[in-house]
């Protein structure tokens, strides 16, 4: 980085410094389904053994998953979410919809249905007047443009 460079401080990039890389966000969607075991998750991740536990730990440091014992001969550990991991949730529905749009728009490869049973298209919507978010939404503090 150069000399001069000032990043602009933002949540993204820090959200980004603890599940911006892919192994991560795979065990958080792994989470998700339930997977809760390191072989399985190593498993429908493809991580190897010795990522997957990096990442595993960085992810517990910073509050997204905890471990349980479920065996103590020898020591075995379940992973779960806590409440800010099951925050991501949004996080993996909006990556998935990109990828749907985007990498797989004939046929996405996971489908699901939201509890009204038709198949889910997420939006994003504003909290308050519950209008679609889009580009170019100025803040009016301006702090920042939503994007």
């Amino acid at each position: 980085m150069p000399k001069d460079a000032e990043p602009r401080p933002c949540s993204i990039a820090d959200t980004l410094d603890i599940i911006g890389e892919r192994w991560s966000i795979l065990v958080v969607r792994e989470l998700f389904h339930d997977v809760r075991r390191f072989d399985a998750i190593a498993r429908n991740t493809g991580a190897s053994r010795d990522i997957l536990t990096a990442r595993l730990r960085k992810l517990e440091a910073s509050g997204i998953i905890r471990r349980e014992r479920y065996s103590d001969h020898p020591p075995r550990f379940e992973y779960h979410l806590t409440q800010a991991g099951r925050d991501l949730h949004e996080v993996l529905i909006a990556l998935m919809k990109w990828g749907d749009r985007h990498l797989n728009p004939d046929d996405p490869p996971v489908r699901y249905h939201h509890a009204c049973g038709e198949l889910l298209e997420a939006e994003l919507i504003c909290k308050h007047c519950g209008a679609p978010v889009r580009k170019g939404v100025h803040n009016p503090i301006g702090r920042g443009v939503l994007t």
